[in-house]
């Protein structure tokens, strides 16, 4: 028994050492995980690859709805349409450049939405509105002429919508107490006063001056201004006559003048009617020495009338021929803004298959120019900054001096802007051509008087 007991303590002895050996062979426990805030060092060759650069975020974009009509048809077709023309060609340029920028790098681009007004005031009341509240225009741009801007300036301003009016020159859609709107035209009591100045600088010996002239709200409002003025320069208005705005046959009004016996005679209205006249004056051979027309002269198309064009004068928002630089915005102490007057008519006759811009066209191009500055100054496109922007504009353009008035009597009345004078005159091989005669500091030509 006692033999057996030992037998048994050897064999466990000997089974302990076994296992104790066969323990010493077993893989090691893994090391425990680093502590969280402890980063594990990583060799050259086990680094993990650097995260690729981000790419610059693309510069934030946004695009404003801007609202107008057009006469597509209508008698107010020939000059609405250069007007649009122009309008669209400073849209075009604009976006095709990438946009305006802002100070925090978004790109300000442009669309638009434009209806046919058919040269009508009650259709013009009915498509602003709905430019302003079914197209969510965020800016609108007036129609062509005095009588339809007015009627656009009521909805711009019972809608609280910025409108930079162009092709509407009547003082008073600006005496209504209205804020949102901005003439970027001289206004219709300046207009041809600047003809009487140059009248007496040609003959001060003249006296005798007859205003023949269309009922129309623009052109009433410009001979009302000019006939006070004439007074107070002595002058004597021996007729003073207005005309229906569907006159065709001037035969009467002709006969009047005949009777009078004017030295001059000033007035018009719009394009038709001016040429019309213009074509009637020289028919019947009427003898004056000077001729100023509204509107019609300075349209390129006015030469169509051959040797009844010669001699007439026209007041001009703008000419090709004038010369705002920016060394002139520099000497008057103005900033300067936009393209010039060369690359103006250049890029406008190349969009326009040649048609040589007038200054309905320019008058266009500068409404879109006017409100981009307002955006560009005021770093915003929200149309209170705009507004507070265009309060303190004074710049100068190839289209001339930008001003408005902000005085509550004449709110948005521009008043930088000043007319210039033409006279279409024949060249040395017998073609018509336009010629500044006023200021005298921009003349090109000496006037022809009197009128041949």
């Amino acid at each position: 028994m006692k033999r057996i007991f030992t037998f048994f303590v050897l064999l466990l002895i000997v089974m302990g050492a076994l296992l104790t050996a066969c323990g010493s062979s077993e893989t090691p426990a893994e090391p425990a995980a680093p502590a969280a805030d402890t980063a594990p060092a990583a060799s050259d060759s086990t680094a993990a690859e650097e995260p690729a650069a981000a790419e610059p975020a693309a510069p934030e974009e946004t695009t404003l709805m801007i609202g107008f009509t057009t006469s597509q048809t209508g008698k107010q077709n020939v000059s609405s349409t250069r007007q649009v023309n122009g309008l669209m060609l400073w849209m075009d340029q604009v976006n095709e450049a990438g946009g305006l920028e802002l100070s925090d790098g978004t790109r300000v681009k442009f669309d638009y939405v434009t209806y046919d007004d058919e040269s009508n005031t009650d259709r013009v009341q009915e498509l602003y509105t709905r430019l302003a509240t079914e197209d969510g225009a965020d800016f609108l741009i007036s129609p062509y002429s005095s009588g339809l801007t007015a009627a656009a300036a009521v909805i711009a301003e019972q809608y609280g919508k910025v409108m930079i009016t162009t092709g509407a020159a009547s003082d008073s859609a600006y005496q209504q107490g209205y804020t949102q709107v901005y003439q970027a035209y001289t206004p219709a009591s300046r207009y041809l006063t600047g003809a009487v100045d140059l009248l007496t600088t040609l003959d001060p010996s003249v006296k005798r001056v007859a205003f023949v002239y269309e009922n129309s709200k623009f052109s009433t409002s410009v001979v009302e201004a000019a006939k006070v003025y004439a007074e107070e320069q002595g002058y004597e208005v021996v007729l003073f006559e207005g005309y229906d705005p569907e006159t065709t046959d001037f035969g009467p009004f002709i006969n009047k003048i005949e009777a009078a016996a004017p030295d001059a005679i000033l007035g018009g209205g719009h394009f038709q009617d001016g040429s019309t006249f213009a074509r009637q004056i020289d028919e019947k051979n009427i003898d004056v020495n000077f001729f100023t027309l509204l509107v019609a002269p300075p349209e390129p198309d006015f030469a169509d009338l051959g040797q009844a064009a010669v001699g007439v004068v026209g007041p001009s928002q703008w000419e090709p021929l004038a010369a705002f630089t920016p060394d002139s915005a520099t000497e008057a102490g103005l900033d300067w803004y936009g393209i010039s007057g060369d690359e103006f008519v250049t890029t406008y006759e190349g969009a326009y298959a040649g048609e040589e811009p007038s200054y309905h066209s320019a008058g266009g191009y500068a409404a879109g120019m006017i409100l981009a500055k307002a955006i560009e100054n005021a770093d915003s496109v929200e149309p209170e900054a705009v507004r507070d922007a265009l309060e303190d504009m004074d710049i100068l353009t190839f289209y001339g001096h930008v001003k408005f008035d902000t005085s509550a009597e004449n709110h948005g009345l521009q008043i930088g802007h000043s007319m210039v004078y033409i006279q279409w005159q024949e060249d040395a091989s017998g073609n018509l051509a336009k010629q500044v005669l006023w200021p005298l500091e921009g003349a090109t030509a000496d006037s022809l008087y009197p009128k041949p």
